[in-house]
């Protein structure tokens, strides 16, 4: 294909000659010549590039998501909507959201404000806003530079749900699906964006060096900061049967391309441990277009969903064009960001045995900022007892301690068979030094890892004698609530 056609702002857009890296944001502050969207960091976390795509395959029906545009390649929003701040509301008539920002003067310098509006935009056509800290989640991922956040906390409580049947709303309804993009190129690079297994596996068979990619939160960072050229990009975004969250069996499914978003809806009842990692895994942006595959995949040491999943005894289905095969996530890690993926194979899926009622579980990260930061440590844990209250299984995985995610064999072992109890915890913590020897950078010390860790622990301990599964309480980021 020699162009790229999207509905932006409502209006049927044809683009060509752009490269296939160039990111949506760049694409609206040139050639579309849509200023209005405000770049700052350029790695996702201020929130100024916000627009909204219509994503027609979420769970709930079509839906908008707020995403951080620096982080979306132009060939991702092909056959999709797009709308920035330029096409939701006019100066005589502006969308509601614009007109609730004004009137609660969440609205000070400016620059960041077509970013906010974005992500209240979303939040006004949501139908899930039903706790306290959906709000906050909502909003976290964008900074205002003038601490303007309880207005905007104010106006965004004003609209969220809003649901006004308008133009909007009936583009929701109307929405089609697109099939994806078989193939653009410019010079020497190339997007594809296969729509079943079988075009990705001929893409990959003729292109065996190709970057994947799906939600790009990741590998965008390689354009953004560090001007890299990719030659091959082939997404995964549009192949058919790879999205999704289902339960048989006794095992949830998550498909590899499920964005963060969808998961972290299906797992508050029956994965509250995933649920809870989740909610400050990044900001609503990120998480609208991060996926599962994506995160274990990258296989970061530090990545937040693989130490939880590690406890949780689950395996990945690796699928190549001879099929698919299962393997246990503890043997995927083979290394610093190295995985057992083959040539010519992809993560599919995510497999996650049911929690039984008589199991206690659940999953922590520390990193300095509360919200939108990368963890220094983190531990999933699951742990099984007997009637007596002896432990008859544990797992603890952490992420943080090591070059890969992995679990703390030694100090599981020095649980099991033991009651538990305060003491049986505080001696079995010691074990954590024959575990791992995590490195000094500067996001935490040694010294700070492993002391970490063991409280964290500890914290499992005390946490989960009144709730065995618990779920996270709301704590208003904000300073003043009124």
């Amino acid at each position: 294909m020699t162009a790229i056609e999207l509905t932006l702002n409502g209006r049927r857009i044809v683009a060509r000659d752009v490269s296939p890296t160039m990111t949506l944001l760049e694409y609206l502050r040139g050639p579309a010549r849509l200023t209005g969207t405000k770049e700052g960091c350029a790695e996702g976390d201020c929130g100024a590039c916000t627009v909204a795509i219509v994503d027609p395959d979420a769970p709930q029906g079509a839906t908008f998501r707020a995403v951080n545009s620096c982080l979306v390649l132009l060939p991702m929003v092909h056959g999709k909507e797009v709308y920035s701040i330029e096409g939701i509301g006019e100066a005589d008539s502006p969308h509601p959201v614009q007109s609730s920002l004004v009137q609660e003067l969440g609205s000070q310098c400016g620059y960041c404000t077509p970013g906010v509006v974005m992500s209240m935009f979303e939040a006004c056509y949501r139908g899930d806003l039903d706790e306290p800290w959906k709000l906050d989640d909502q909003m976290c991922g964008n900074l205002c530079r003038c601490t303007g956040y309880r207005p905007i906390r104010d106006a965004t409580k004003k609209i969220a749900a809003l649901k006004p049947s308008d133009r909007f709303q009936r583009a929701l309804d109307e929405v089609e699906r697109h099939r994806g993009i078989p193939d653009y190129r410019r010079d020497a690079q190339r997007f594809y964006g296969p729509a079943s297994l079988d075009e990705l596996f001929d893409v990959l068979d003729a292109e065996p060096d190709a970057r994947i990619v799906c939600g790009g939160t990741d590998l965008s960072l390689l354009v953004t900061k560090q001007f890299q050229k990719l030659g091959v990009v082939v997404s995964l975004e549009g192949v058919d049967g790879l999205r999704g969250v289902s339960r048989a069996d006794g095992v949830w499914r998550i498909g590899a391309t499920t964005p963060l978003a969808d998961l972290e809806d299906a797992a508050r009842d029956g994965l509250e441990p995933i649920e809870r990692i989740l909610r400050f895994f990044g900001s609503r942006q990120i998480k609208n277009r991060g996926t599962v595959g994506g995160n274990v995949c990258n296989a970061s040491p530090i990545g937040d969903l693989a130490p939880v999943l590690l406890s949780l005894d689950a395996s990945v289905e690796l699928t190549s064009r001879e099929g698919p095969r299962t393997l246990p996530l503890t043997d995927f890690f083979l290394g610093y960001r190295k995985t057992a993926l083959k040539a010519g194979e992809v993560l599919s899926a995510v497999l996650v045995p049911e929690l039984d009622d008589d199991v206690r579980a659940a999953a922590y990260k520390v990193s300095k900022r509360q919200e939108l930061d990368i963890s220094a440590v983190a531990l999933g844990a699951w742990l099984r007892l007997d009637a007596s209250g002896v432990v008859k299984d544990v797992r603890l995985g952490f992420g943080g301690m090591a070059a890969t995610p992995a679990r703390a064999v030694a100090t599981e072992a020095a649980l099991v068979d033991k009651p538990w109890s305060e003491a049986s915890v505080e001696a079995a913590v010691a074990r954590l030094d024959d575990d791992f020897t995590p490195i000094d950078d500067h996001r935490g010390s040694a010294w700070y890892r492993q002391t970490v860790a063991k409280n964290l622990v500890r914290g499992f301990f005390f946490e989960t004698e009144a709730d065995p599964r618990p779920r996270l309480p709301h704590r208003p980021t904000a300073t003043v609530l009124l």
